[in-house]
């Protein structure tokens, strides 16, 4: 399905299971993780797997310190503009400020996958999130909870897609 909705969209959606990638490269790392993690589960949906956590070199800016990534799958009923609404209010509630792109912050929360769909909201939303396939920082923790998860653009696997990455 495809979705193309206005940002005052709040319909509910039959039961998706959605991939996210949560960063942090600012602060104690590991308890913003944690306390993202545990806000995603009480206002998004139900934690269903989580990889480990991965220390990584900042992409797209690099003179910045290391970021603390990992992986997790949820099950949710929320449309898709619904968790981007979500995960930018816990982003806000856990202090992250939007100074300049791919800058440090205290929390990313990228929604990569939303089921199989394919969402196009332009200036807002793109699924699944348009760089996934060109970037280790996020193939690695979703190859360990999702390897055998079909991108439904590449029609690849997340392993395969982490095999033919040159990032």
């Amino acid at each position: 399905m495809f979705y193309n909705v206005t940002k005052n969209t709040m319909q509910q959606a039959n039961l998706q299971t959605v991939y996210l990638l949560l960063g942090s490269n600012l602060g104690n790392r590991e308890q913003i993780l944690t306390k993202a993690i545990k806000l995603i589960d009480e206002n998004i949906g139900v934690i269903i797997s989580q990889s480990k956590n991965y220390q990584t070199k900042p992409w797209g800016k690099i003179d910045q310190p290391d970021f603390l990534n990992i992986a997790i799958s949820i099950t949710t009923n929320l449309m898709p503009i619904e968790v981007l609404k979500q995960t930018q209010a816990i982003e806000d509630q856990l202090g992250r400020i939007r100074i300049e792109k791919w800058g440090a912050r205290l929390i990313d929360i990228d929604i990569i996958f939303y089921g199989q769909e394919i969402v196009d909201i332009p200036n807002l939303l793109q699924l699944p999130h348009p760089l996934v396939q060109e970037r280790v920082f996020a193939l690695e923790p979703l190859a360990e909870i999702a390897p055998d998860f079909i991108h439904p653009v590449f029609g690849k696997t997340i392993l395969q897609l982490l095999k033919e990455i040159k990032d």
